[in-house]
């Protein structure tokens, strides 16, 4: 075991050695902002504090919840970077033709439209930032250009345009729309302008452009092909692992009966009850919002008719969509660990359920204030520093308000010591358990800090470097630590019913743990190829990100141990709806993340696929498929053994759980898939900013396909409805208020009934 041991803390202390490093080359090699920007005749254009307030401006309105920033954010208005460069280039190119040639740029023929283009790229790829005067210098034309753009988004955002779900009034000041335009063309500068001492951009030649020669690099190319080599190779030696380990022996002594029969959970546990019901509560409105935020896709400014767009624009739907998810699947999470505290224990803490209770309601202040700050941001009715401090942090997992962030960041730590309290005891019992525990305990405290990342970025944090602080949060936070955290809860649970062996159980989520871990840290670079990093970046990303998916392609055997276990019994089987749930996490672990994932990982695929509906696809299927199910597991594990006597509604559960999963499904492959494919289609061969624009989402093929999604969210949103009923049904019995147990004796965790 000290071997595990040794490999999981060598993975630890090396992946975040070089993920540090990386961060500070990130640091050090972001695209600069200008301390001002002016004409080659001395005309100032804009000051680099109109791009910092610019990029403010954006982030209050919703950010990456309104379009996208170099590919990161939502899907249907279109990606400013790219909407913006592609309109630049053009406007230039129709003066230069204009002057030159005495018409616009498409009527010219094809040798001087070539011309044209050279001259272009020249011109956009030649890096005049002076570092020392901090001075950018553009020609006269350019600046007509910009001033010509300017004019455009200050129109677009004043008036609104139906096809990108932007209502009329979004953005009325004429201060703060020159200020948002400064931003969008300093991003688009950053992705057409070559790195000093380099032929490619800062953004590696992102987005796909021929009018400015943004042209896949050979690094991607070559990194492509060294992930698919080591995918291939990991692929073979976890192959190898799994036929030469030698197999577990079954347990000998699977109780009879039910362990829990006869058994009363403690107070602390009954208060957890509340926790389930708000996990129904914000299921629903989160699928609600998702109905919302996908129809807008069609009717951009409506709801079936139903003009709401003035009062719950698109940005503060999606907003609430994806923060919803996230509250609901850690407050399953959350409430499990803490469900399972006295059992590790061996007895209830003193003033655990008090603690239970005001973290509770620390929860409700959170989701309540960050979502009406969200609201009164997005519609610019918090002024000055208000919008940063209580509305929208402007980016996309971590949405919430810097003192909604730090709120939360304090309750996770209140969540950490009602969990220590009851695992350190437990810990210094030694035994058979100390192995599980160990790797729960670390995984807890990684829960509670990690989430600190989010506080990595200030008001005007180059935002290069906020994009690196925000993936540890969803992919270290979520992806990462939650996952090992979950892992060892599950194995936990399974211990507890005598379905596994502690040791055992111990020795594998160890084992398990440091095999995720060892792609999972560095691979939190793949999401950082084209956002302003050095290509050191784009390396070490895409190598790590295919070892990452190497373990995923083997969950199968996991399912098939979790279906085993759920015939070790006859009683066993009052447990096989949790047990099923967490099978579908095996399976959309395997194709949400695996599949989807590397369909969109490679440097190659998402240069031309980032931002586009491919990512929804895997974003869906990982996380509600994989973080939502799981979530799901739990919380019905958690009410089965706080009642393992209770008969359950079989025929609303398996309606729920069987439509859930082909909702999901349906909702991916029938409509999110086919038009990502057909965008990334229009992405390669056109450019990337025409695969995000009205003309090519509007059309009716597209069209189609979006109206599609209906039929598979329907059948989720029932089975969604139907969880929410039998949750809702089920928990009525486990009230609180019931007479307190009888003081439980302290013992190993393993023996505790």
């Amino acid at each position: 075991m000290r071997s595990k041991w040794t490999a999981f803390a060598a993975v630890i202390v090396l992946s975040f050695a070089v993920l540090g490093w990386a961060g500070l080359r990130i640091y050090q090699m972001a695209p600069p902002i200008p301390g001002d920007v002016r004409t080659t005749s001395g005309a100032l254009v804009m000051t680099g504090a109109d791009i910092e307030a610019g990029q403010n401006v954006w982030q209050s309105m919703g950010g990456m919840e309104q379009g996208s920033i170099w590919g990161h954010g939502s899907y249907v208005a279109p990606d400013w970077t790219a909407d913006w460069l592609h309109r630049e280039a053009v406007q230039v190119l129709d003066r230069w033709s204009a002057a030159q040639f005495g018409m616009a740029y498409d009527k010219a023929a094809a040798e001087q439209q070539a011309a044209l283009r050279q001259r272009l790229v020249t011109e956009a790829r030649t890096n005049t930032y002076d570092p020392t005067s901090r001075r950018l210098t553009i020609s006269d034309v350019r600046a007509e250009a910009i001033a010509a753009n300017t004019a455009y988004y200050a129109e677009l955002f004043r008036n609104g345009r139906t096809e990108y779900a932007i209502p009329a009034g979004t953005l009325t000041d004429p201060t703060r729309a020159r200020q948002l335009a400064a931003f969008l063309f300093w991003s688009s500068w950053a992705a057409s302008t070559n790195r000093p001492g380099a032929d490619i951009t800062y953004t590696s030649n992102w987005p796909h452009e021929d009018l400015v020669g943004n042209r896949p690099t050979g690094e991607a190319v070559v990194w492509t092909g060294v992930s698919i080599i080591l995918l291939l190779g990991g692929i073979g030696l976890m192959a190898s692992w799994y036929a030469s380990r030698k197999q577990e022996p079954p347990m000998a002594d699977i109780p009879a009966d039910d362990p829990l029969l006869g058994s009363m959970s403690t107070p602390s546990q009954r208060a957890l009850v509340k926790y389930f019901w708000i996990v129904a509560a914000l299921i629903l409105a989160q699928m609600g919002m998702g109905v919302i935020a996908a129809h807008y896709g069609v009717e951009g400014d409506g709801f079936y008719g139903l003009k709401i767009a003035s009062f719950l624009p698109y940005s503060v739907v999606r907003t609430w969509h994806v923060q919803l998810g996230l509250f609901w699947i850690a407050t399953a999470w959350l409430g499990a660990g803490l469900y399972i505290t006295p059992a590790v224990a061996g007895f209830e803490p003193k003033w655990q359920r008090f603690g239970v209770n005001v973290l509770f309601g620390a929860l409700l202040v959170v989701v309540a204030g960050s979502m009406t700050g969200q609201w009164l941001s997005i519609k610019q009715m918090l002024p000055d520093s208000l919008w940063f401090w209580f509305g929208h942090s402007g980016y996309e997992y971590i949405d919430l308000g810097r003192a909604w962030q730090i709120a939360l960041l304090i309750g996770l730590f209140l969540w950490l010591g009602l969990m220590a309290r009851g695992i350190v005891p437990a810990l210094r019992q030694g035994g058979e358990q100390k192995p599980i525990l160990t790797l729960l305990f670390i995984a807890t405290i990684a829960i509670a800090g990690f989430y600190g990342a989010a506080l990595g970025y200030g008001r005007h944090t180059n935002i290069a470097v906020a994009e690196y602080w925000r993936w540890w949060v969803v992919h270290l936070w979520v992806e990462g630590f939650f996952e090992v955290f979950a892992t060892v809860v599950i194995a936990f649970l399974f211990a507890r019913l005598g379905l596994v062996n502690l040791r055992t159980a111990g020795e594998a989520t160890v084992l398990a743990g440091t095999i995720f871990l060892a792609g999972g840290i560095i691979g939190t670079l793949h999401h950082l190829y084209f956002s302003g990093t050095p290509t050191v970046v784009l390396a070490l990303g895409s190598v790590f990100s295919a070892l990452e998916v190497v373990p995923l392609l083997f969950v199968g055997y996991e399912a098939w141990e979790n279906l085993k276990l759920s015939g070790s019994a006859p009683w066993v089987e009052k447990y096989r709806w949790p047990i099923y749930f967490f099978v579908a996490v095996a399976f959309w672990n395997l194709v949400g993340a695996g599949l989807f994932g590397f369909m969109i990982n490679p440097p190659i695929a998402l240069y031309y696929m980032q931002g586009l509906n491919t990512t929804p696809v895997h974003g869906h299927a990982a996380l509600f498929g994989v973080y939502g199910m799981l979530g799901m597991g739990l919380t019905l594990f958690c009410l089965r053994a706080m009642h393992p006597d209770r008969v359950w509604k079989e025929g609303l559960i398996r309606f729920a759980f069987w439509t859930i999963n082909i909702g999901l499904l349906a909702m991916v492959t029938l409509s999110l898939l086919p038009v990502g494919l057909m965008q990334t289609w229009a992405s390669v061969e056109h450019g990337y900013w025409y695969a995000r624009s009205a003309e090519f989402l509007a059309g009716d093929t597209i069209t189609t396909l979006r109206w599609m999604r209906a039929f598979g969210d329907t059948i989720f949103a029932a089975g969604s409805i139907a969880l929410v009923i039998f949750l809702v049904g089920l928990s009525q019995g486990y009230s609180y208020q019931q007479a307190p147990a009888p003081t439980m004796k302290k013992k190993p965790a393993h023996q505790v009934a």
